[in-house]
């Protein structure tokens, strides 16, 4: 795949930093929630913060699309795309936890070529894009081997989120060494790090994930939905991310059942 500019890739730590910013401001404050028509958390600081990332988009290409958790749809069916979730793990925000975290990604043809993982409160943040290493804060990322399901360590989000498809989340869980719930969008950093090796989820947006596409790949992962099909923007609600790509078609079988 073609390769991402400089300036692109530049651009999306910006972002990052400018959302960044207004988390940490909020963070721990004492912000309250309100509840959205989906009875999901919102807070001042995912509308900020998702505000702050489009004005600097819309200043530096106003021919570029925008679809954003917080505020909507602006040219989905532009060439370029970016797709946003301000905070991702609100309910984490709220409640004090630093593992929430801000997902940038970059869509060129409705497939994701840029990623940006960016933690505020810890300090971290991954950054993958077409033709390039994952980096962790600058420096390159590689995922782990794991070519055993029975030594895999598993992450997924909630098993509230599991309620149409428990039974494949748990022949996952009974194959693997551990699961751990939680950890917001941090889940994916640490597949890409070699800390993790898989990750499965459910009842996701694309706001959710696809800022994770490239950051697995660039690591040396794989990420697709539960058939087995590369993510973009008209993709579904479940997803998973192995470390090792050879854990792909064994998870796939197993969430299939």
């Amino acid at each position: 795949m073609q390769a991402l500019s400089e300036e692109l890739v530049a651009l999306a730590g910006r972002l990052a930093d400018a959302s960044g910013a207004i988390a940490r401001r909020y963070f721990r404050s004492g912000v309250g929630p309100e509840i959205k028509p989906d009875n999901s958390p919102v807070t001042i600081a995912d509308r900020e913060a998702e505000a702050a990332i489009r004005k600097l988009i819309g200043e530096r290409y106003p021919d570029h699309g925008v679809v954003g958790e917080e505020h909507g749809a602006d040219r989905h069916d532009a060439q370029f795309v970016w797709i946003l979730d301000p905070i991702d793990g609100t309910k984490s925000f709220i409640t004090g936890r630093p593992t929430f975290g801000t997902l940038i990604a970059l869509l060129r043809s409705r497939e994701p070529v840029l990623g940006v993982i960016d933690h505020p409160a810890l300090g971290e943040r991954w950054i993958g894009a077409s033709g390039r290493p994952t980096t962790m804060n600058g420096k390159p990322v590689r995922t782990r081997a794991c070519p055993d399901l029975a030594l895999a360590a598993l992450s997924a989000s909630s098993p509230h989120y599991f309620r149409n498809s428990a039974a494949g989340l748990e022949r996952v869980r009974l194959a693997t060494r551990q699961i751990l719930y939680s950890g917001d969008c941090y889940a994916y950093g640490m597949i890409a790090s070699g800390f993790s090796d898989i990750h499965v989820d459910a009842k996701m947006e694309i706001y959710d994930y696809l800022a994770a596409v490239p950051v697995i790949a660039g690591a040396g992962g794989a990420m697709t939905d539960w058939d087995g099909n590369a993510l973009t923007i008209d993709s579904g609600d479940r997803v998973v991310a192995v470390g090792d790509p050879r854990m792909l078609e064994p998870v796939l079988k197993l969430l299939a059942g």
